[in-house]
């Protein structure tokens, strides 16, 4: 594999952020963009309008909540859209393609809303099937790289203040468990890789200035094969993008990985 450039994030409404989308692209320039809450149909994603900003687009979405896409500046060999398995697929939650022997998918893992909702049982569910998914990719013979907003924070160290995280979901044993099982399959946290003690978010809570106080979670995550991850050459959390500069921003910030020619 050439040298890649690859991102993603979670844009929170696609029709919401175009415009700061299509600023953001000029200068983050990436090869291969994952994109999460799209929150738009497929029939109203804008295929066109990213074909002409140099990107084939591939979306899931169903209704105006969750929707995944991948952007790349060449066309997907195929696309899948769901799980290889069928489970749970009209949740619009995984999208992806493969490039050579390359499969790149774009995850928004559910939320969990709290430990007592049925939601969090299906989201522990829902990150056991993206652990399988990974073995039967892998067992196909093709590198991995996951990206997107997994709603989880792998450990202490992605959480501001761990003591008023107690009792909540993103940050409970049982995720990160789930989590640590998914790399035990033979895939690295990139971003931790490149920078294994620097502490840094990928998300803010919109209210009581949330950002500006570095009061944050590192919920965003690229997940790559370990051959991929030796290339992994260098890693940016875009502040930038999540600053306000003329367009309300989402709540989390693009993640950029470059990887390095094979």
């Amino acid at each position: 594999m050439s040298a890649l450039r690859m991102a993603t994030w979670n844009v929170n409404s696609i029709r919401a952020r175009f415009d700061k989308l299509k600023e953001w692209i000029a200068y983050a320039k990436p090869d291969v963009i994952c994109l999460q809450e799209t929150k738009v149909k497929d029939e109203e994603f804008p295929y066109r309008e990213l074909e002409d900003l140099g990107y084939f687009g591939c979306h899931f979405g169903t209704t105006q909540w969750n929707g995944v896409a991948i952007l790349s500046k060449i066309r997907a060999d195929s696309i899948q859209i769901g799980f290889s398995s069928n489970w749970q697929d009209q949740e619009a939650r995984i999208a992806a393609g493969v490039f050579g022997d390359l499969w790149i998918a774009s995850v928004y893992v559910p939320n969990g809303r709290s430990l007592e909702d049925q939601h969090y049982q299906f989201k522990l569910k829902w990150l056991e099937e993206l652990r399988k998914e990974v073995v039967l990719q892998r067992e196909r013979g093709r590198s991995v790289l996951v990206a997107g907003d997994f709603n989880v924070a792998p450990t202490d160290l992605d959480v501001w203040d761990p003591a008023s995280f107690v009792g909540a979901t993103h940050v409970s044993e049982p995720e990160r468990e789930a989590l640590r099982k998914i790399e035990q399959v033979g895939v690295v946290d990139i971003f931790r890789k490149l920078y294994p003690t620097q502490r840094i978010y990928t998300w803010w809570d919109f209210r009581q200035g949330a950002f500006h106080k570095g009061q944050g979670l590192r919920i965003d995550l690229v997940l790559a094969d370990t051959d991929l991850a030796r290339r992994a050459s260098w890693g940016i959390v875009d502040r930038e993008a999540r600053k306000v500069s003329g367009f309300k921003p989402s709540d989390h910030a693009p993640v950029i990985i470059d990887f390095a020619d094979n």
